[in-house]
């Protein structure tokens, strides 16, 4: 069993940075394909970015790139994303997930592992 816990979601103005974390327990986290994904309300849940387990692949959904950036620290378990020039289009609850087997980055269904959540909120 993998626990995930995010943090650093929270309010911020449109243009501003939040800074997202998420904390695993898996001894083999570095193994993991470990990604983020975010849910609006009303909305289904979307691809937000991923990145392999060296780090050495990143991928992101057209509506981020440029403006945030995964990365991961294996020695400390814990996948970061840095969100940068943020939209109100941006609000939503942001998920880390984990990946053990291989598989499209992009699915959610891929993906074996959830955290509780962390929400962002954009205002004007």
């Amino acid at each position: 069993q993998v626990q995930l816990v995010e943090s650093g979601g929270g309010l911020v103005q449109a243009g501003g940075s939040l800074r997202l974390s998420c904390a695993a327990s898996a001894r083999t986290f570095s193994s993991y394909t470990m990604g983020w994904f975010r849910q609006a309300p009303g909305k289904e849940r979307e691809f937000v970015a991923a990145i392999r387990w060296s780090g050495a692949w990143t991928y992101y959904a057209d509506s981020v790139k440029g403006r945030f950036t995964i990365s991961r620290d294996n020695a400390k378990n814990t996948v970061y994303l840095q969100m940068n020039s943020l939209k109100i289009d941006d609000t939503a609850v942001y998920y880390c997930a984990a990946q053990i087997s291989s598989g499209s980055a992009y699915y959610t269904r891929n993906y074996d592992y959830w955290g509780q959540g962390t929400q962002v909120t954009v205002s004007s």
